[in-house]
Order: C-alpha cells, then structure tokens, then sequence
C-alpha cells in the first residue's frame, strides 16, 4: 500500500492514477499518525517551498515522515517533494527544508532569460544517470529517455554521492534525481512524462532498498 501525503499542495489526482496505473494501491494520507501503516511513501508537491514546509510541520508530517524513513520505508520525492528534502532554499528568501539529504535550493541564474531560455524549465529534456556509481534501480528504466520539467529552482547536494542522475538547462547543469539508502526523489514529474514516468513509479514499486 502506497500513501500519498496530502497536504494541501500538489498534483495528487494525477501522481495517484499514474500510481495505480503501474499497480499500486494508493491512498491519500492527510494524518501524520496514519504514516506509518503504509508500505512505501510518496511526496509529491507543486507550489512554493516556504508554504510546503510550512504545510508538513502544521500537521506534524515533518515529523512523520522522518520517522518513516529513518524506519527504512521505501520514499519517492516528485519536483517541489524532492526540494523539500535539503536543508535549505533560496526560493523568495531564505527557509530551511527537512534537512535529510545536504545541500541547497538555487534559483536558475538570473541571465538565462535574456540568454534565450525561459524560466521555469519546462517540457521535456534529458536524464542523465549518474557514472559513480550502479544506476539507480528506480531510475534505471529511464536511460535514454527524456521526462517531463516544470520548475525554476534546483536543487544542489552537497555530497556527489546523492545525485543519481543529472540534466542541463541552458549549459546550466542541475540534478535530475538525488537520492540516499531509502530515499529517491526526481525534479521532473513521473504523471507527465508518460511511458518514461510509468516505468519509473512501477520500478519504486517493484524496489526494496
């Protein structure tokens, strides 16, 4: 059983038809208590990080949720669900994330538009699976395919070994997906991406870290 966090943000009618697509059974989780009956979490999230944070400690899913992966349950982070997951942004100020992978949310330099690219990012572009290490399991069905953007910031790990795979935007590289033991989480959106994005939630399915 998947649980979907709601909380008040994001685009879950169509992260949980895509889910249910590939064979997951899904229900929206608005309940911080309720976590931990599920077997694999996803957060997904469109809207401003500031207000998404804000969202998760209100309800006490903050908590919740770092319960949940500290407990090893498989977590998926969609876009503004993967933002979430640094320690800090720099999206309309300064606000600190959930701290459970390092690094920062970065703004796309300010010169990409009057170089020719507009922001937000949008439509289809690369992922590049990271050469460290193994492909990732969730990610590796995506070699070779292009997934679907929309965003304006970014996110940056401070550690290499977090990012799982990488796209550039303008000559302007950026991570694609970043990820720790139990935890993947992909900048672009699985729901749009069509066959590439189904492949990627029927791998989190099918993944025990």
């Amino acid at each position: 059983m998947i649980g979907l966090v709601n909380y008040g943000m994001g685009n879950l009618h169509s992260v949980a038809k895509a889910l249910e697509k590939t064979g997951g059974k899904v229900e929206l989780v608005s309940d911080a208590d309720a976590l931990k009956q599920y077997d694999r979490i996803v957060l997904p999230g469109v809207g401003a990080f500031r207000d998404c944070v804000g969202a998760l400690k209100q309800t006490g899913m903050d908590v919740a949720l770092k319960e949940r992966l500290a407990a090893g349950t498989p977590f998926l982070g969609i876009c503004l669900g993967m933002q979430v997951l640094m320690g800090v942004s720099y999206e309309f100020g300064r606000y600190p994330g959930l701290g459970l992978i390092p690094g920062a949310v970065n703004p796309f330099p300010a010169s990409h538009p009057e170089r020719g690219f507009k922001i937000p990012h949008m439509g289809w572009n690369d992922v590049i699976l990271s050469s460290q290490h193994e492909p990732h399991p969730v990610l590796a069905p995506l070699a070779g395919l292009q997934v679907y953007y929309v965003h304006s910031y970014y996110c940056a790990p401070e550690h290499p070994e977090h990012l799982l795979a990488a796209c550039s935007y303008g000559d302007y590289p950026f991570a694609a997906a970043i990820g720790r033991d139990n935890i993947v989480a992909v900048q672009f959106h699985p729901e749009k991406s069509q066959r590439a994005g189904l492949a990627l939630l029927e791998a989190f399915q099918q993944w025990n870290p």
